[in-house]
């Protein structure tokens, strides 16, 4: 049976669900489809897959990978460069208002999900909501970002894991140790082979062990939080409300309104995992409802508590200026806070959980890469697609998403140029790769035209999308400013050349090669490919299938 033939079929239904058929002049149409349950062998297959992975992950079990991705202890510790740019009322109140934006683009983008529950996700709905002759554009460009921001912010993560171990070890140590970047590079490469067989586990023991990473990440945070509070309380107190909310201290060169905007940057940073839930869809049970809500979950509380750890860190930090130009800001603040055995504690929290971070990246990142070679989009897709059958985990793809961090851990021997240029692009990667399908959806798809999942925004989705669509909009170029408004060679901001050089690569390549054989997401149903999203009577609406349907028919 292929999915032409359930057209004929009947059943009744009440929730609208999307999925692909064809005409008889071969035209593919995306409809929804009516129903009062949730299958999601069938939702995949209206799609245009056929189920490869086990569905072993609840809510909770999305939820726990997307928010260890999140990381917020290292993530907050990570972006202090950025958020801190402009004095604790930067933090603060910069951290309010970009969070209010990137609550926008969640929901929008837990729309989508909801709509088309595949691990292609955003690239996947670019190529669905594109106008017509621009969905393979549209899905190679959304790919491709998305995949420079996987590996980007993999290597981010695990190169700010390797490095806080080890100046917080040259800190307390007692030795007047120098530090030098192959010393990160060889601790770096010890961790990518720890988190590689880690992320090789089958879905079932990755969903428990999650689930574990999600309880010690949050004691981590709140432990933190703790041993600050108490620390500070008992040495030198908390600094005034009216200092803190309204005293801003410029750490750059630029106007103090425009140091503002960059200490949006780090909650931008921090964010960066927000589509983690998305790319594990496929992994999910009663995904058209889990993992929209997931996505939610994870910026919500993400967003929030983020803004709790930058709000103790403005309440507490003792001189401001000396944190900042520390060679590790997150380092150099706990010295000013805590004594010697605390601080080493709460360092030690903060590896732990930037392990656990690095690890659901890896995770995210190898999903994403199975997707893309499942559609022939990587070199060596045929290879890389491979699902290990004793795992039923990509393992392939996880070894060559390691192997290429290891490659741009290289690049970190250039400088500190280097190091803060990566960590920019896998914000300005991934943020592009996710209003590509949300702008889409916005400005070009009419309400109408729009099929809707279990989860959806009603007559208010195209104005959120839009408000998200033009935060990034602003927000992408200032991501590309230096600190410094007459910068030296080496304090140069390089993510825009991180980030163009090799996306100006690959739309070269697309124009050359690709445009002649890459339609966008290949379907692996029989006689199916994926379509764009198109307008349908309310008759059509109204289409129903087989409520014996069976995917072993596939």
């Amino acid at each position: 049976m292929n999915l032409v033939e359930l057209d004929a079929l009947s059943s009744t239904d009440s929730v609208s669900k999307p999925y692909a058929s064809s005409t008889d002049t071969g035209e593919i149409t995306y409809r929804p489809v009516y129903r009062d349950h949730v299958d999601d062998a069938e939702d995949l297959a209206r799609l245009g897959y056929k189920q490869s992975f086990h569905r072993g992950l609840s809510l909770y079990g999305v939820f726990s990978v997307s928010f260890s991705v999140l990381g917020l202890l290292p993530s907050v510790a990570a972006s202090l460069n950025f958020t801190m740019l402009s004095g604790t009322p930067g933090m603060l109140w910069g951290s309010l208002i970009a969070f209010v934006f990137i609550l926008c683009i969640a929901a929008s983008m837990a729309e989508l999900c909801s709509s088309m529950p595949t691990s292609g996700g955003l690239y996947y709905s670019a190529k669905v909501l594109a106008p017509k002759g621009w969905g393979p554009l549209a899905a190679w460009i959304t790919g491709w970002s998305n995949y420079i921001a996987q590996l980007t912010f993999f290597a981010s993560c695990v190169y700010s894991l390797s490095s806080t171990t080890i100046y917080a070890a040259s800190e307390y140590d007692g030795t007047d140790y120098q530090i030098k970047q192959h010393h990160i590079f060889f601790l770096s490469f010890f961790f990518i082979i720890v988190l590689a067989i880690l992320a090789s586990l089958p879905t079932r023991i990755i969903g428990r062990l999650h689930s574990v990473f999600t309880c010690v990440n949050a004691l981590c945070i709140i432990a933190s939080i703790v041993i600050v509070l108490v620390s500070a309380s008992l040495r030198h107190g908390f600094n005034k409300s009216s200092t803190v909310w309204s005293h801003f201290e410029n750490g750059t060169q630029w106007p103090q309104g425009f140091a503002m905007l960059l200490s949006f940057c780090g909650v931008i940073w921090s964010m960066t995992g927000l589509d983690t839930s998305y790319h594990l869809v496929e992994e999910c049970y009663s995904a058209s409802v889990n993992a929209p809500n997931g996505i939610m979950l994870t910026a919500i509380i993400g967003g929030l508590v983020g803004w709790i750890l930058r709000a103790v860190i403005a309440y507490t930090v003792v001189d401001f200026l000396a944190a900042v130009h520390a060679q590790s800001i997150w380092v150099g603040y706990l010295s000013q806070v805590l004594n010697r055995k605390a601080a080493m504690a709460t360092i030690a929290l903060t590896v732990l959980s930037n392990f656990i971070m690095a690890q659901g990246v890896l995770v995210t990142s190898s999903r994403i890469a199975y997707s893309y070679a499942r559609d022939g989009v990587l070199p060596f897709s045929k290879w890389i697609a491979r699902v290990n059958g004793r795992t039923t985990t990509p393992v392939n793809a996880t070894i060559v998403n390691c192997s290429a961090a290891i490659i741009i851990f290289l690049f970190f021997f250039v400088g500190h140029c280097a190091i803060d240029a990566v960590f920019a692009v896998s914000a300005i990667a991934a943020f592009i790769a996710f209003i590509i399908p949300i702008g889409l959806r916005a400005f070009f798809v009419k309400d109408s035209e729009f099929c809707r999942g279990n989860w959806n925004l009603g007559r208010y989705s195209r104005y959120i999308g839009a408000a998200g669509t033009i935060f990034v909009l602003i927000m992408t170029p200032i991501l590309c400013f230096p600190n410094d408004r007459h910068p030296t060679f080496l304090k140069m901001n390089w993510a825009s050349v991180g980030y163009c050089i090799p996306m100006g690569l690959i739309l070269l390549w697309y124009a050359l090669s690709a445009r002649h054989w890459f339609k966008g997401p290949k379907a692996d149903m029989p006689g199916l490919e994926i379509p764009r999203m198109t307008s349908l009577k309310s008759a059509d609406l109204q289409h129903q299938f087989s409520s014996n349907f069976n995917m072993k028919d596939y």
